[in-house]
C-alpha cells in the first residue's frame, strides 16, 4: 500500500513538472512573437498619416474590444484580419514586410489616399482574400507573376491610378477571382483569357487595351469595356476582318511607301543607264537597288520594318546581320526578318517573344533579350556557338541569333502547341485540348531526356538549364516536348539572373546563396509535380518572398503520406486515366517528390530521375508490388 501511494506521489510530482515546463515554454513563444498592436505601429512608421492615425497606440490591444482606439481595424477572432483605411491622405510606403507578420489578415483596403509608386508585392500577403487600392497615383507595369500562389484571392481592385504595361497573366491562374476592376489606368495590349463564368463584377474600361475581348468575357456590360479604341467583340461591335487597326494601317502605309520608293529607284536606275549607255560608257550602274531597313528592333512590335534608316549606296556594317549556328538551314538577313508580319506570343521578364510569319509559310519564333547588356560581343558570339551546337529531340535548337549591346535575338523554329504551360493553365480560355494521362507521361520523360542530353553536353554550366518551367516546355505538333531557354545562366546579368531564373529559387540558393549539379533536377520534380496537379507552384513567386500557405511539395507530401488519403484530390481532374493507371501516376508523382528534396545530399542524381521516370508505365502493371509501399518511399 506504501508503495503505491509513493508511485502515485511520484507521477504527481511528475505530471506537475512537466505542465510548469509546458507553461515555461508556452510563455517563451509568445513572449517571442509580436503582438498585433507592434506589427501595426511598425506598419505605421512607413506611412506619411497626418495625424490620421493618431490613435493608433499600444495603450489597448487592437482587438481587445476597445478598438475604437485602432481606426480602420477589422478583428476577427480576438486578433487583425482586415486592415481598411480609406480617405485619410495617407502617403508614403506600404510595408508588407510588417503586414505580413498578421497571420490571419485577409483583407486590405487603402482606397482614395496618396499612395505612388509601382505596386507594393502584395505576393508576400499569400492569404489575402481581398486587394482593395482603387484611387491612388500607383504608377508603372504590374510584374507579370505578382499574383501566382495567391489562391484565396477573390477581389482585386486598382481602379483609377496610373498603371501601363499587359494586365497581368497571373490573374487567369486564381481559382477564386470572382471581382476584377481595372478601370482608369493606362493598360495595354489585349486582354487575358479569363475562364468563362470565371468573374461575376469586371471593369477595363477607359485604359488603352487592343485585341478581340475573351469569350469568357462576352457576358458583361459593354460599360465594361468601354473608352477602349482598339477593343472589338461581344458584347461590343464584333471584329470585323475589314476593319483595320491603327497598327496594320500604318504598317500598310510603311508599304506602300516603300513600293514608291522601290518603283522610282528602279526609274532613276535605268534613266542613269540610258545615260551612260548613249555615252558609250564601258562601266554600268547595278541592275537594282536593295534597301537596307532600321536596325531598331521596336518596330517588330508594329509588324513590319520601317524605312526610317538608309544606306544611301552605302554598305551597312555586319553587326545588322543574323549569325547562324547551322550550316544546313535556308539563311535570311534582318530586312528580311523584319518584313515579316509579328505577332507577339507573350512578355516575360526578360523580354518579349514573337511569331514572324516568312514568305513561303515558315514561322519563326524570335525572342528579345534586354538583361545581357552586361556581355562582351566576343563571350557572346562563342557561347551561342556552344549552343548551337545542341542537337536532340527534346530540345529546341537555336537557329539564329542577332547581338547589339542593348539587346540580343535569339531565333528558333515556332512550336504550333505553343508550351505546356498554356495547355495546363489555359487550355479552356484558348479552346484547346487538355492534356490527358499518356501526353504528360510522354511530356515529362521527353523533358527528363533533353535535361539529361544538356547535363552531358554542358559539363561545365553547374545548372545546364538553369530556367526550367512549363512555359518554356514548348510542343510540337504530335505534343513532344522540346526544351528552351536552356544554357542563358552564363549570359544573363547576375542580378537579374539571381532575382527572376528558376535555378536561383532552388532551396539550395534560398539557404546557402548558390546552385548545385542537382538544382536542375529540383525543376524537374516542381515540373512534375506542376503536371500532375495542375497547379502552378508556389516557388515561383518573387524571390525572397514567404509563404503564408503550405507550398506545393508540402501539401503534395502530406496527402500522399497520409494513411487512407483520398489521393485523388492531388490529380488534376481533367488529366483522366486514374481507373487503369493510378499507380504508375503515384510512382511519377513520388519521383517528383524525390526530385523535389530540399537537402541536395538527399536528392536523386538527374540521371537517377531520369531512369525512374523512363520506367513509369502508361497502365498499371498487376504485378507491380511497389505501389504498395510508395506513399512510405523517401
Amino acid at each position: 500500500m506504501m508503495a503505491q501511494h509513493r508511485h502515485a506521489t511520484i507521477l504527481w510530482g511528475h505530471s506537475r513538472l512537466m505542465v510548469l515546463l509546458f507553461i515555461i515554454i508556452l510563455h517563451f513563444v509568445m513572449c517571442s512573437c509580436k503582438s498585433d498592436a507592434e506589427i501595426l505601429l511598425k506598419f505605421k512608421e512607413s506611412l506619411k498619416d497626418n495625424g490620421a492615425l493618431s490613435n493608433w497606440n499600444d495603450t489597448k490591444p487592437p482587438c481587445s474590444g476597445y478598438n475604437e482606439n485602432w481606426v480602420g481595424i477589422i478583428c476577427g477572432n480576438g486578433t487583425v484580419s482586415g486592415v481598411k483605411l480609406e480617405n485619410m491622405g495617407l502617403a508614403g510606403v506600404i510595408d508588407v514586410d510588417a503586414l505580413k507578420e498578421l497571420k490571419i489578415l485577409r483583407t486590405i483596403s487603402l482606397m482614395n489616399n496618396k499612395f505612388d509608386g509601382s505596386l507594393p508585392n502584395i505576393t508576400e500577403l499569400g492569404a489575402l482574400k481581398s486587394i482593395y487600392l482603387s484611387d491612388n497615383q500607383f504608377s508603372g507595369a504590374i510584374p507579370i507573376g505578382i499574383f501566382d500562389g495567391m489562391l484565396s484571392l477573390k477581389k482585386v481592385h486598382l481602379a483609377r491610378n496610373k498603371f501601363s504595361g499587359e494586365i497581368p497573366q497571373s490573374l487567369i491562374t486564381l481559382p477564386r477571382l470572382r471581382e476584377l476592376m481595372l478601370q482608369d489606368n493606362e493598360f495595354e495590349g489585349e486582354i487575358p483569357q479569363f475562364r468563362n463564368g470565371m468573374l461575376k463584377s469586371f471593369n477595363v474600361s477607359d485604359n488603352e487595351l487592343t485585341g478581340e475581348i475573351p469569350r469568357g468575357l462576352s457576358h458583361m456590360n459593354a460599360t465594361s469595356f468601354s473608352g477602349n479604341e482598339g477593343l472589338c467583340g461581344a458584347p461590343l461591335e464584333s471584329c470585323s476582318p475589314a476593319k483595320l487597326s491603327v497598327g496594320t494601317i500604318i504598317i500598310v502605309m510603311i508599304l506602300v511607301a516603300l513600293a514608291i520608293a522601290a518603283l522610282t529607284s528602279v526609274v532613276v536606275i535605268l534613266y542613269r543607264r540610258k545615260q551612260m549607255l548613249e555615252q558609250e560608257q564601258a562601266t554600268v550602274s547595278p541592275p537594282g537597288h536593295r534597301k537596307a531597313y532600321s536596325t531598331d528592333l521596336d518596330i517588330m512590335e508594329q509588324g513590319g520594318a520601317s524605312p526610317e534608316h538608309r544606306t544611301n549606296g552605302k554598305k551597312r556594317d555586319n553587326n545588322t546581320k543574323l549569325t547562324f549556328l547551322q550550316d544546313d538551314r535556308e539563311k535570311f538577313d534582318m530586312g528580311y526578318l523584319l518584313k515579316a508580319s509579328a505577332e507577339i506570343l507573350g512578355s516575360g521578364i526578360f523580354g518579349s517573344t514573337y511569331k514572324a510569319s516568312l514568305s513561303g509559310g515558315q514561322a519563326m519564333a524570335v525572342k528579345r533579350f534586354r538583361h545581357m547588356n552586361n556581355v562582351g560581343k566576343e563571350e557572346f558570339h562563342e557561347h551561342m556557338r556552344r549552343l548551337g551546337r545542341m542537337s536532340h529531340q527534346n530540345v529546341l535548337p537555336i537557329v539564329a541569333f542577332y547581338y547589339r549591346k542593348e539587346e540580343k535575338l535569339l531565333v528558333s523554329e515556332y512550336m504550333e502547341n505553343i508550351s505546356l504551360a498554356v495547355h495546363l493553365h489555359g487550355n479552356t480560355s484558348r479552346g484547346l485540348p487538355c492534356p490527358d494521362w499518356p501526353t504528360r507521361l510522354n511530356i515529362i520523360k521527353g523533358v527528363a531526356k533533353g535535361l539529361l542530353y544538356l547535363n552531358n553536353e554542358l559539363p561545365s554550366l553547374m545548372a545546364p538549364h538553369g530556367h526550367l518551367k512549363s512555359s518554356n516546355i514548348l510542343l510540337d505538333r504530335s505534343f513532344n516536348p522540346l526544351l528552351t531557354d536552356y544554357g542563358l545562366v552564363p549570359v544573363m546579368n547576375q542580378d537579374r539572373a539571381q532575382e527572376h531564373m528558376i535555378a536561383y529559387k532552388s532551396p539550395e540558393y534560398k539557404n546557402n546563396g548558390r546552385i548545385t549539379k542537382k538544382t536542375d533536377v529540383w525543376s524537374l520534380g516542381m515540373l512534375i509535380l506542376e503536371t500532375m496537379t495542375g497547379i502552378f507552384p508556389s516557388s515561383f513567386l518573387q524571390q525572397g518572398s514567404k509563404r503564408n500557405d503550405m507550398d506545393l511539395v508540402s501539401w503534395v507530401e502530406s496527402v500522399v503520406k497520409e494513411a487512407n488519403a483520398d489521393v485523388d484530390q492531388v490529380f488534376d481532374k481533367n488529366m483522366g486515366g486514374k481507373q487503369k493507371s493510378e499507380r504508375e501516376m503515384m510512382k511519377l508523382l513520388q519521383i517528383g517528390l524525390n526530385c523535389c528534396e530540399a537537402e541536395v545530399d538527399k536528392r536523386w542524381d538527374l540521371k537517377q530521375a531520369a531512369e525512374r521516370i523512363e520506367q513509369v508505365k502508361q497502365k498499371d502493371n498487376d504485378n507491380d508490388q511497389e505501389y504498395n509501399s510508395i506513399r512510405l518511399s523517401n
